[in-house]
């Protein structure tokens, strides 16, 4: 496999992570304020998700544009 489908195959799951990491926050915003002691947690990680998911989209241009 070459190095752009492993990114791609990489990216596909990181956006998956990314779609759950957003549902959780989502969910999380209609229970409030139930457990709203969890919303910086869960906030936490669907930025740090999203934020991976952006680099290695960024990273895969850069391939792409080479």
């Amino acid at each position: 496999m070459s190095d752009v489908d492993e990114l791609k195959a990489e990216i596909k799951k990181l956006s998956a992570k990314a779609m759950q990491a957003k549902m959780d926050l989502h969910d999380l915003s209609e229970e409030l304020p139930i457990n709203w002691q969890q919303i910086l947690g869960v906030a936490q990680r669907a930025h740090e998700a999203f934020e991976i998911l952006e680099s290695k989209r960024a990273e895969l241009s850069n391939i792409s544009a080479a």
